[in-house]
This record gives C-alpha cells, sequence and structure tokens, in this order.
C-alpha cells in the first residue's frame, strides 16, 4: 500500500487495537491469476507476539480453494472515512479524503472441525456474552450446532503490517480544527470518529 511518511503508522499496541476495533474485513486471495474477495467478520488474536486473524466462509464460497496453506493472503481493515472540502481550509487548496486503514498480510490454512468448534463458541461469547439470553454457543441446540457442517473455518498469521492514518496532517492546526469541527456537526459515527481522530493524532 502506498503511505507517505507522514501517514504512516508503526505502533503495534495501536495497530493492534484497530484491528480488534475494525475486525469486519476484506480479504484478498489469488485464484487463477484472478484476484477474489471476502467481506467477513475475524476475531484477533496474539499468541506469543504474533497476530492471527481467525474465522470461517461458507463452503461454496470459491475463495476456501484458495487458503490451504497460503502464503499470500490479504486482510484489509477499514476504519473511518470521509471528505474533506477545501472550503474548511484558511487557504485555497484541492479536497481530499481522510481516512484509516490497515493491510495486513499473512499466510492462511484451514482449521480443523474441533478448531472450528472452538472458534465459533469463543465469536460467540464476544458478541453474545454480555447480551440479555445470548445466543452462545453452549445456548444453541443440536439441530443449530449441525449448521458447522456448511462452513470452512480458516486461520491467516499475520507476517507483516501496512498502516495508513491520514488525518489531514500536512494541514495547519488551524484547518485540522476546523476539519474537524465540520466532521463532527455531521452528527453521523463515521465523520465524528473521524474528527476525534484527526484531533488524537493530527493536532
Amino acid at each position: 500500500m502506498y503511505i507517505p511518511k507522514y501517514y504512516q503508522m508503526h505502533d503495534y499496541e495501536e495497530m493492534k487495537a484497530f484491528m480488534v476495533q475494525y475486525p469486519f474485513i476484506t480479504m484478498v486471495t489469488v485464484s487463477e491469476g484472478r484476484p477474489i474477495a471476502s467481506h467477513i467478520p475475524v476475531m484477533v488474536e496474539e499468541r506469543e507476539e504474533v497476530l492471527y486473524l481467525v474465522g470461517h466462509l461458507a463452503k461454496g464460497n470459491t475463495q476456501v480453494q484458495t487458503l490451504t496453506d497460503n502464503d499470500q493472503v490479504l486482510a484489509i481493515f477499514h476504519g473511518p472515512h470521509d471528505y474533506v472540502s477545501s472550503s474548511w481550509y484558511e487557504t485555497e487548496d484541492v479536497p481530499t479524503w481522510d481516512y484509516q486503514s490497515i493491510h495486513a498480510y499473512g499466510s492462511s490454512r484451514i482449521q480443523s472441525y474441533d478448531e472450528l468448534a472452538e472458534a465459533l463458541e469463543k465469536l460467540l461469547d464476544h458478541y453474545e456474552g454480555h447480551r440479555e439470553n445470548g445466543a452462545t454457543w453452549g445456548q444453541l441446540s443440536e439441530q443449530t450446532k449441525k449448521q458447522i457442517h456448511g462452513i470452512e473455518g480458516f486461520e491467516i498469521k499475520v507476517t507483516e503490517i501496512e498502516a495508513a492514518y491520514k488525518l489531514s496532517q500536512t494541514r495547519s492546526e488551524n484547518d485540522k480544527n476546523n476539519i474537524a469541527k465540520h466532521l463532527k456537526q455531521t452528527g453521523n459515527d463515521s465523520p465524528s470518529k473521524l474528527a476525534e481522530e484527526i484531533k488524537k493524532y493530527g493536532l
């Protein structure tokens, strides 16, 4: 990923936290010379200072065939993003788009049945455990659990991370304050979160 030096992020803990916060990824692999992608949630796990992405696909998804011992897998994590109007600048310049994104590269493998079952239990505990009458794995009927046979679990061992935090770092402090103010005024989640990130990293 092309990242000018002033937008680069190298802090490991920050990148890991970002990946945990935005776990709905675009996973990209190649099949017969053609790139293919799936949009899926993953669990981000750290084992002995190595990150792993754990998820699953429907067995009918052709991307499954590309995940057996593949050392060329790309997972894209998408953070907040939005249009930045040049009318918010003190001096004339072009408009732009601010965003945060992480590209995680790694090697994938298909999980065993037992590993998949354990991963699903963790996934449901994470998203359902805090809910009243949450649908955790232990609460599901054996009939419902049989749907596990329609999916394939996978694991990606992350070997490289690239992080782009384009948060108006090249603008003046007054411009950045003005950009953050206008984004916040939209009242929408993504631009409001982006405004917070500009204040956190850009100012």
